[in-house]
């Protein structure tokens, strides 16, 4: 009743228009205010991905690298070799921070240590470092600046009104424009419920707008984030992994500077261990029969045995037939000699008086003393033992013999091999140098290398491939017979290109060969490279590499896995 008395039906929706967009805009002003609510001021002033967390200072020479932190009121210096990264402990070193004078620094195990001077002031600092000993005496000088604690950061409100008071003032807003939006529908005011109902739509909007940016933030208006403090190692937004220096001694790091060369690549051929034919030996028997232990025993797998040891004894195995056959002519030959001893018997006394003559007696001492050896053959044919001896030096490398085991001729039983006496028997699909290689190495499952010497080559194929037999002049001691290695071998046009070991190379996520450089004290760039192989221990890089650049050779697939 009082809206239709104060307001005439047709001015009542120009007046509702323009308090639509006079609350709107009001609304529209708050909701600018709510999102600037909560910027931080100080953005700009923070790197994109800081390096370190505590102040630090660098300094490098010819000889030396130095990396100094201060922490926790104690400034440590580490000093490595500017080529190898190697720890470098055995040093003088005097530092001179600012206008304080000089201090000794104390060795410790890790590195060195001298306590920080108070500056008084936060600025840059000029800090001389001065070696003396170890490569040579040397003096570097870097300035740093100690930085202030890291301070929480505080969100700043540019508004009078607080989040909380907006919102509530944007779902009260909304609550009574509906009230008054259901009060004039039921008053049949068409166009001005629409104009009230849009209204109340827009507090809404703007007040679920306002609750989602808050929660998207993370954070209430009220809390504080912190900024963690580490030194731990991390991947940076560039792309270079950063390594604190107490991190790289722990991963044992080590670079080299790249240095130009000329050698000819290699291929890879399969191979595996054998053992050499003029230093190795298989046992076995002839006749067959069954094992009987020498003296007990018999030898086990890696006893050491030399040419000529019996190992042991064969007992033959003989057909009932053949028994039979023994027997019967063993018995005519115990009849043969107990008939010639009677008559030997007879007639010695005879020869004795020279009634009979003495050589009818000594035909008869013969005859007696050949069916005698006849008798003792008999018998070892028919109970003597196989003796089977070494036929080399070595050690046993398989023993297939176990007593009272029945082997049948011709079975091998054990096996003698030279330790320092191996081969390696590689397969070849692609034509060698009939010359030979220049020079051939191999490698197994564990990264052992060793040099090989080119023996020859077989023209006849096995599996399609030209069998290649290789000497080891100094065999490790870890390498077994049977035991599969790579080979690779030298050949063709001589390339030039950087030579690194193998460990200096290693595979990214998308299967890319990359070597980390070390571009700085505290920090590792990966760059893509073009490798050739080499050998077994190292590769040649073709491309992707300065002759100047530090390359990571040990412990690169520990930076690697830094994320």
């Amino acid at each position: 009743m009082f809206l239709n008395q104060c307001c005439p039906r047709g001015q009542f929706a120009r007046l509702g228009a323009i308090g639509f967009g006079c609350l709107f805009a009001l609304v529209l002003s708050i909701s600018v205010s709510i999102a600037h609510e909560g910027h931080d001021h100080g953005d700009d002033q923070k790197s994109a991905a800081a390096s370190s967390v505590f102040p630090r200072v660098t300094a490098q020479s010819a000889r030396y690298e130095i990396v100094g932190i201060l922490k926790n009121g104690s400034f440590l210096i580490f000093i490595d070799d500017a080529v190898s990264n190697q720890p470098v402990t055995d040093v003088n070193l005097q530092v001179t921070i600012g206008d304080f004078e000089a201090v000794e620094a104390k060795r410790g195990p890790n590195g060195y240590t001298i306590p920080f001077p108070d500056l008084g002031h936060s600025g840059s600092t000029e800090v001389i470092f001065a070696i003396s000993g170890g490569k040579g005496d040397d003096l570097l000088v870097d300035s740093f600046m100690p930085s202030q604690p890291i301070q929480p950061n505080t969100r700043h409100n540019s508004t009078r009104i607080s989040p909380m008071g907006t919102l509530a003032v944007l779902l009260l807003a909304g609550s009574i424009i509906g009230i008054l939006f259901g009060y004039l529908r039921r008053r049949g005011r068409r166009n001005a419920a629409s104009i009230a109902g849009l209204t109340s739509g827009a507090c809404l909007f703007l007040a679920a707008v306002a609750s989602a940016g808050w929660q998207n933030a993370g954070m209430s208006p009220s809390t504080p984030q912190l900024q963690a403090q580490s030194d731990a190692p991390r991947r940076l937004s560039d792309g270079t992994a950063f390594a604190a220096k107490p991190t790289q001694r722990l991963l044992d790091i080590r670079t080299a500077t790249a240095e130009p060369g000329t050698a000819r690549p290699a291929f890879n051929l399969i191979g595996r261990i054998i053992g050499d034919p003029n230093r190795s030996s298989i046992v076995q028997s002839l006749y067959g029969g069954r094992i009987v232990p020498n003296n007990g025993t018999l030898p086990r797998i890696g006893q050491k045995v030399t040419k000529g040891e019996t190992l042991l004894r064969i007992e033959p195995y003989l057909p009932v037939a053949d028994r039979t056959t023994i027997s019967e002519k063993m018995g005519e030959i115990e009849q043969f000699i107990a008939l010639a001893e009677t008559k030997i018997n007879r007639l010695r006394p005879l020869a004795e008086r020279g009634a009979a003559p003495m050589g009818q007696l000594h035909d008869l001492e013969s005859e007696l003393a050949g069916l005698r050896a006849r008798r003792e053959t008999m018998r070892n044919s028919r109970g003597g033992f196989e003796l089977l001896r070494a036929s080399t030096d070595g050690i046993i490398t398989a023993a297939k013999a176990v007593p009272g085991q029945v082997v049948q001729p011709q079975d091998v039983l054990f096996e003698i091999a030279d330790p320092q006496g191996l081969w390696v028997e590689a397969l070849a699909y692609d034509e060698l140098d009939p010359a030979g290689p220049v020079q051939a190495t191999a490698s197994d499952s564990d990264g052992t290398s060793f040099l090989l010497s080119y023996l020859g080559t077989s023209r006849a194929l096995r599996q399609h491939a030209s069998v290649v037999h290789f000497s080891i002049p100094q065999p490790p001691s870890s390498l077994r017979i049977g035991q599969p290695v790579t080979v690779l071998v030298q050949g063709g046009r001589a390339k030039e290109g950087l030579i690194f070991p193998r460990d200096a190379v290693v595979q990214t996520n998308n299967g890319e060969s990359v070597v980390w450089v070390h571009v700085a004290p505290e920090r590792f760039e990966p760059k893509p490279v073009r490798i050739e192989p080499l050998d077994a221990k190292n590769i040649i890089v073709a491309a992707g590499l300065n002759a100047s650049d530090r390359v990571v050779v040990r412990g690169a697939d520990l930076i690697n896995q830094i994320r």
